[in-house]
């Protein structure tokens, strides 16, 4: 584990293990969504210049949903703030805040609309959301 930022090889396993796509969360909202005969691309990068990728983009509509991690991405009722390794994980995690912001702005004033939910939102409140925002796109 020689240079490795990881303070052990359990946190080490432990955060290589972290899936950046596929997530129970974003399964459980696509099958949804799926089954409602919406069709969207999975991690796709609405703006090619930008190097970001939503989790689900509906292209025609211009609609990037987000479904963040309590954990990676500050959610106020659920972040935690390690303890071990503060210097790394403080700034890491402050980072990927303002990247988000960044991302939003950045989308937005491309003409995309964004929409983020938090990963403990229940699948079937998410799916709602983004097929209440798909219809009103349509009728504008």
């Amino acid at each position: 584990m020689a240079d490795s930022w990881a303070t052990s090889e359990g946190t080490r396993r432990s955060m290589l293990a972290n899936k950046r796509r596929d997530t129970t969360t974003e399964l459980a909202v696509r099958r949804l969504l799926h089954a409602r005969g919406l069709r969207y691309r999975v991690d796709y990068a609405p703006v090619a210049e930008l190097r970001r990728r939503a989790d689900i983009v509906f292209t025609r509509a211009r609609i990037a949903v987000f479904l963040d991690g309590c954990f990676w991405h500050g959610c106020p009722e659920h972040a935690t703030h390690p303890k071990r390794n503060a210097e790394y994980w403080g700034p890491k995690l402050a980072a990927n805040i303002e990247r988000d912001r960044d991302t939003d702005r950045r989308l937005e004033e491309a003409g995309w609309r964004v929409l983020r939910f938090w990963e403990h939102e229940a699948p079937s409140a998410v799916a709602d959301r983004i097929s209440t925002a798909l219809t009103t796109e349509r009728r504008d």
